[in-house]
């Protein structure tokens, strides 16, 4: 797997049209792509950015191999120029992009590539592929951290992931979101988010009794003990082998449990069935862990119903996200540059209106209240429009135009930074850290009303009078009577 040459992770439609591009003279015919998406998964009210430290790596060492040449050859498909073209093949133009773990709303581009027409029309498919999972994973973490209001939320679902690197960087994303914890080791040795873990059911099954079991660990690992208490029965052996291994092993050593982990059953139930034993037993700061397929809305009735859990491990249902496995991102031109070099925006009909798409290069306006720096809005404008925080703005309903509202004492800030000029990398890609802490002041950023699991407040991606005349007029020229 490792051998693989990502360049030719595309469609197959890339390199057709990239050798269509080359015969009829548009190779070097600058064209500028936004990779958006129109729906938030699970009907929330908003997604976080993600994947982008792995799309600069990727256009870092774009290339065609001899052997990836040969392989293209022998489908009798593509001219040799073409192929003579790919061998010196690598990115020359520039990328723009919201930096990771910023909070995204649908139609605004997380991505604008400006290239010449092969190159940006190569780098779809990887593009693609890689925001939408991480963004996907993240958008999932991050909603079932918050249904766990504040209790810790590790990611526990390597072996259901599809695939090494789904497993690898969904736990990656799955920090970005907001979890504490993976049990996936390479993603802590790669990126720096702590991989935990402790034992599995075969560990207990392994020994004479479970007593044995728990004894022998708690020896192994006297100062991180946490035990698993389902095996045989959670109130009748699993929490009393428990206590009597802490009593028996810790307490001479001085030492205090971890906590123990409760996999199977009402977990709600025993959860606080355990608090009260390992209480009794002066046990109180042992904490309880919850797995089991849990998502946010198990995990949020757990909580409404008194459990006495104290940290979350989540599996199946984020890693695949479960309930909405699919982000839905695409990636549309919007412009091109004539000779001149004067930029001619496009657009793309459809008689489904969500897939009209919003045409130009554009620049991409986060609007914050200058008292409590809550988010208002952002605006998609023209490349060349600036906005004024100093002067009252008045923002209006792209689709529904009377629907207006005034606003002052914002703050606006421009999202989209560059990350290629001149297929040179420019920017200087923040720690695994960073971006973890910068996602959660992101949310932070939101109205609790914009948060809600079900029905959230719509947040509003507005159009400048501008860049919305240049679309209704696009609109009108390419209407067919």
């Amino acid at each position: 797997m490792n051998n693989i040459n990502y360049t030719m992770l595309c469609d197959f439609y890339e390199l057709t049209m990239g050798n269509g591009y080359f015969k009829c003279g548009l190779k070097d015919k600058i064209s500028y792509f936004d990779l958006f998406f129109r729906q938030i998964p699970d009907g929330g009210g908003f997604a976080i950015a993600c994947g982008l430290e792995q799309i600069v790596d990727y256009i870092s060492n774009l290339h065609f191999s001899d052997e990836d040449i040969k392989f293209l050859r022998n489908k009798n498909l593509f001219s040799e120029e073409f192929l003579n073209y790919l061998k010196t093949f690598k990115f020359t133009g520039d990328i723009y992009a919201v930096p990771e773990g910023t909070v995204v709303f649908p139609n605004e581009p997380i991505i604008t590539v400006r290239a010449p027409a092969i190159e940006a029309q190569l780098i779809e498919t990887f593009l693609l592929l890689t925001i939408n999972h991480q963004t996907l994973i993240a958008t999932k973490a991050n909603r079932i951290v918050r249904a766990a209001e504040g209790r810790a939320v590790s990611e526990f679902g390597s072996r259901r992931a599809q695939g090494a690197d789904a497993a690898i960087y969904g736990a990656r994303a799955a920090g970005i979101g907001g979890c504490s914890s993976t049990a996936c080791t390479v993603t802590d040795q790669l990126f720096g988010f702590p991989a935990t873990g402790t034992m599995a059911h075969s560990w207990i099954q392994m020994f004479d009794d479970e007593y044995t079991a728990f004894k022998v660990y708690c020896e192994c690992y006297p100062n991180s003990v946490t035990l698993l208490v389902d095996t045989y029965n959670v109130l009748k052996s699993g929490v009393p082998n428990a206590i009597k291994a802490f009593d028996n092993v810790l307490k001479p050593l001085g030492a205090r449990p971890k906590g123990i982990r409760i996999d199977s059953g009402d977990i709600t139930y025993l959860s606080k069935k355990a608090r009260m034993m390992l209480d009794n037993a002066g046990y109180e700061d042992c904490k309880i862990i919850a797995s089991n397929s849990l998502d946010e809305y198990l995990i949020r009735d757990m909580i409404f119903q008194g459990a006495k859990i104290d940290f979350f491990g989540v599996g199946e249902r984020l890693i695949t996200a479960k309930s909405h496995p699919v982000f839905g991102g695409v990636y549309k031109l919007s412009a091109v540059e004539d000779r001149e070099g004067n930029i001619i925006p496009k657009i793309k009909i459809s008689e489904n209106v969500t897939k009209i798409t919003v045409p130009h290069l554009k620049k991409l306006y986060r609007l914050y209240d200058r008292e409590n720096n809550k988010a208002i809005a952002d605006q998609l404008c023209v490349y060349d429009e600036i906005i004024d925080d100093t002067k009252d703005l008045t923002l209006f309903d792209p689709t529904f135009t009377w629907k207006k509202k005034k606003i002052n004492n914002f703050k606006a800030v421009e999202l989209l930074k560059p990350i290629f000029k001149n297929g040179k990398c420019v920017y200087d890609k923040p720690s695994y850290k960073e971006i973890c802490n910068y996602a959660k002041a992101q949310v932070d950023t939101l109205w609790d009303e914009i948060k809600r699991f079900e029905n959230p407040h719509v947040y509003y991606v507005d159009l400048s009078k501008k860049l919305w005349s240049v679309k209704n007029s696009l609109l009108d020229k390419n209407s067919v009577e």
